[in-house]
């Protein structure tokens, strides 16, 4: 054998030593329509029973559909780039607010006893709630599965939304969740829209009832630094928790000003 042949032999041994030492849930490969999603299901579920996911949830992800509508949403999220007063009228801040200031007198136990728990009071997880669902009134009529499926397919964030639905996988088995049960565009479900690998984390209990995910979104804020009795205004120290809520710098802003004026802060000036 020639040295350029015992060079070539190598580097394919090395190769091949380093694909088989990937990990197995970036072998599905992806795409960016609906026409290999099929097939990516098939070799997804090879590698998720692989990894212990269970016949019940690797049926229900057989029975999902690619999802058209979660693509088109996630390619559409402009508002987010909206300035903070475009943001909080598009949104309907005032409204929130108003609403949310009744509920935390109507509601004083309960977000009194989640405050004694976790620290968290009750403006920032109203505003939340409020901005996620409209206080539970919008959780999303989308298939959870099918959605988060289509986005670890998707080549955009396949990263991302793998962990979500391995997350998922596991929710399903364990029958917290079904292959049935619905959610927002990317997902997202419960009261104040948990995504599946947070619902592992820091859900407690059914999070369609509003206690339990209000009580759950105070546990991930708790998780993510939130420091009793420290502000939440941008350049204060629960800020932070809010960011790990949500990336999006308009988003976080709304949020620490809706959930002031909610507690009482800024006197009697309007959401602007």
């Amino acid at each position: 054998m020639t040295e350029g042949k015992t060079v070539a032999t190598a580097m394919i041994g090395a190769a091949a030593l380093l694909l088989s030492l990937m990990p197995a849930a970036y072998a599905a490969q992806c795409g960016n329509g609906p026409g290999g999603f099929e097939a990516w299901k098939r070799e997804f579920s090879a590698e998720a029973q692989s990894k212990g996911i269970g016949q019940t949830a690797i049926s229900a992800l057989m029975q999902t559909n690619y999802a058209s509508a979660t693509i088109n949403a996630d390619r559409s999220q402009h508002s987010f780039s909206l300035s903070l007063d475009q943001f909080l009228a598009k949104r309907g801040a005032a409204t929130i607010v108003a609403r949310g200031r009744s509920l935390k007198q109507s509601q004083a136990a309960m977000f009194a006893s989640i405050e004694q728990r976790y620290g968290v009071p009750p403006g920032p997880l109203i505003a939340i709630w409020g901005m996620e669902t409209g206080f539970g009134s919008q959780r999303g009529n989308q298939n959870m599965l099918s959605s988060i499926a289509t986005l670890a397919y998707d080549c955009r964030r396949p990263e991302f939304f793998t962990e979500q639905l391995y997350a998922a996988l596991k929710l399903v088995d364990r029958g917290a969740l079904s292959g049935s049960t619905r959610g927002s565009m990317h997902g997202e479900v419960g009261q104040t829209q948990f995504m599946p690998k947070n619902i592992l984390a820091y859900g407690t209990g059914n999070l369609d009832v509003a206690a339990n995910a209000l009580a759950s979104t105070a546990n991930f804020l708790k998780a993510n630094g939130w420091r009793a009795g420290a502000g939440y205004q941008p350049g204060e120290p629960n800020f932070a928790a809010i960011q790990a809520w949500n990336a999006a710098g308009v988003y976080q802003k709304a949020i620490a000003l809706m959930g002031r004026q909610i507690d009482g802060g800024g006197g009697a000036a309007a959401v602007r």
